[in-house]
């Protein structure tokens, strides 16, 4: 017989196990909230948005987290999509709500999208980081990740981090932790600001401008009639591995994370000495 070394047992193991992995399902996830007919569910695993000069469209998810490690892959809107934003984000309710954004602002041909992204905590955002990316977002679906735990958020795009927010309640910074939030998307119309700071408005005769989703996968803490679905589980539980709730980033991606940040961002609120001139934000100072 012949020998099979352990990692390669190991190596096949972990291959079965990803290929049998699920994606959840897009008519029990999610709703269809506005667009007359604009948002469809193609089937399980396909959602479209589409934005003409009408209206955009846009979903919520029927769940409510509170901290998650969420995927979900976008094939953003082709060609000269100057004036439109696509915004996939967490957002809670209410008039100091809690808010994780991913908001990709269109440009015309050839020109990069602005990956934009805030954290917004207590009703209160203004932490802005802006970045290009090292790929064409529309030519093909790429995923865009959410970790959000007690400790820190992490935005990641297939798996590489592009920016952290850590937890700076030490030093009076109000982080994300109490309000569940839903997952939403939207496509509309913003050429007021979204491209060149309103200077690029949107051309009519491209639209209907259409953004795709698949492969969305939540590994989180659902929060139905005030409990959470994590109450009392331990990091690794029978219940499934919750190793996230206590995640941070390792030494390779710490060093992919500065990587992203030297190459391919183009704004920073933390770098923004005009915006504030008394001193930055405190948690801009954290290591």
């Amino acid at each position: 017989m012949a020998y099979i070394s352990s990692k390669v047992i190991f190596l096949l193991f972990i291959s079965l196990v990803a290929s049998s992995l699920v994606s959840a399902n897009f008519y029990n996830e999610f709703d269809i909230t506005w667009g007359d007919g604009r948002g469809k569910i193609l089937n399980p695993d396909l959602l479209t948005l589409s934005l003409d000069k009408a209206s955009g469209s846009g979903f919520e998810s029927r769940n409510e987290y509170l901290f998650g490690k969420i995927d979900m892959q976008l094939k953003l809107v082709p060609g000269n999509s100057a004036g439109t934003v696509t915004a996939y984000y967490l957002s809670s309710k209410g008039a100091n709500w809690d808010e994780i954004d991913f908001e990709f602002l269109g440009n015309l041909s050839g020109d990069p999208y602005t990956l934009h992204t805030n954290v917004f905590s207590q009703g209160k955002g203004n932490r802005e980081q802006q970045f290009h990316l090292w790929f064409d977002p529309t030519a093909d679906f790429h995923t865009y990740s959410i970790l959000w735990n007690p400790k820190q958020i992490i935005f990641s795009v297939d798996g590489t981090p592009i920016r952290e927010f850590k937890n700076a309640e030490s030093i009076g910074v109000p982080f994300p932790k109490a309000q569940p939030m839903r997952i939403h998307s939207s496509l509309w119309n913003a050429d007021d600001w979204a491209t060149r700071g309103g200077l690029v408005k949107t051309d009519w005769t491209q639209a209907p401008f259409t953004a795709s989703y698949r492969n969305f996968k939540a590994d989180a803490c659902v929060v139905a009639s005030g409990k959470s679905s994590c109450s009392g589980a331990p990091a690794s539980s029978s219940g499934g591995n919750k190793a996230w709730l206590s995640e941070e980033l390792d030494i390779t991606k710490q060093e992919r994370l500065r990587w992203v940040q030297k190459n391919y961002m183009i704004y920073n609120y933390c770098s923004d000495t005009k915006r504030f001139p008394q001193g930055f934000p405190p948690e801009c100072n954290m290591a």
